[in-house]
């Protein structure tokens, strides 16, 4: 069984890259317990392209462990998280895998769930409070953010005036990313940012936010931006003002459309999140804790490193995947 359900606003995450023990009983704690069953995958906005490849990898290592699945999306709205996570254990699921709507908005949810004797995995993003969840699975936002910056700010040659579009507020990973950069620009004292704008994760919010921007500072001659999707609405914006050539610009989460654009010249750089890894770790020790209540790892909070894409290595991305 599959089907998707939609929330109702914007998306986010968060992150904090600390380490704890996670090795936890949950759940069918009895190291006989038998796989098998349904998983409610619960994550933000499948019709983004990083979220519809943690779903599309989540459904099918579901399914080639011997679960069904159904999927549903919160879009980062935390009353409609608590629904979805009260409909999954009524439905007495045997296990959820969950894209947090925050990281201390999800906290009551998750204690839902270990109250309700449910495993749970977490992906992508974390919550504040270590000892619920069986595993946190992220990515390290502070070193993709700082490889990513590097590699615009070289671009740049180290000097001109940027501007930095920025993603959803209540998301950790938005301030994280910016945090990241700004560690790595301020090395660099040619280096001056003159506006910055929330486009909360969109393509078409971080065009129209691009287009206030540029309005302000015509003459710009970089774009950070915290996603590929606000990324590739500036590059739109700038394309039709004719300045793209005059400006680099920089993304992050190498979505394939921003790696596309990477190897045609329209992006200096994107950073790979490793989603397909991650969540199907995600899934391998959400199984483990439905069959033997633990996870078969040392530690609960686990963060996977970035890979800068450049026009050097974009050929060898395919859909959030680097081959050798």
């Amino acid at each position: 069984m599959k089907r998707i359900l939609a929330g109702t606003a914007a998306a986010g995450l968060a992150l904090s890259l600390s380490a704890c023990g996670a090795s936890q009983e949950t759940g069918a704690s009895a190291a006989d317990a038998e796989g098998g069953g349904t998983i409610a995958i619960i994550t933000v906005d499948p019709s983004n392209p990083y979220w519809k490849a943690e779903v599309d990898t989540a459904e099918q290592a579901a399914a080639d462990l011997g679960y069904e699945s159904y999927t549903a999306a919160h879009e980062n709205d935390p009353d409609e998280q608590n629904t979805l996570i009260e409909t999954a254990i009524n439905d007495d699921v045997d296990g959820i895998l969950l894209d947090p709507a925050g990281a201390d908005e999800s906290i009551a949810a998750v204690q839902k769930v270990v109250d309700a004797e449910i495993p749970i995995v977490l992906i992508n993003a974390e919550i504040s409070e270590t000892g619920l969840a069986s595993s946190q699975i992220v990515s390290n936002n502070a070193q993709g953010a700082t490889v990513g910056a590097e590699a615009w700010a070289a671009a740049m040659d180290y000097k001109g005036t940027y501007v930095e579009l920025f993603g959803a507020p209540s998301d950790n990973n938005a301030q994280v990313r910016s945090d990241g950069y700004a560690q790595v620009l301020a090395q660099y004292p040619d280096l001056k940012k003159v506006g910055t704008e929330i486009a909360n994760w969109d393509r078409q919010e971080g065009q129209e936010k691009m287009e206030a921007l540029l309005a302000k500072n015509p003459d710009i001659d970089g774009v950070v931006a915290g996603n590929d999707e606000m990324a590739l609405g500036a590059v739109n914006a700038l394309k039709a003002k004719g300045k793209l050539d005059q400006v680099k610009v920089l993304g992050f989460d190498g979505s394939q459309d921003a790696v596309n654009a990477v190897r045609d010249g329209d992006l200096v750089a994107t950073v790979v999140q490793p989603i397909v890894e991650g969540t199907t770790m995600a899934m391998n020790q959400l199984d483990s804790v439905i069959r033997t209540g633990e996870t078969g790892v040392s530690e609960e909070k686990q963060a996977l490193d970035c890979i800068l894409v450049t026009e050097e290595n974009a050929d060898s991305v395919q859909n959030f995947v680097i081959s050798e």
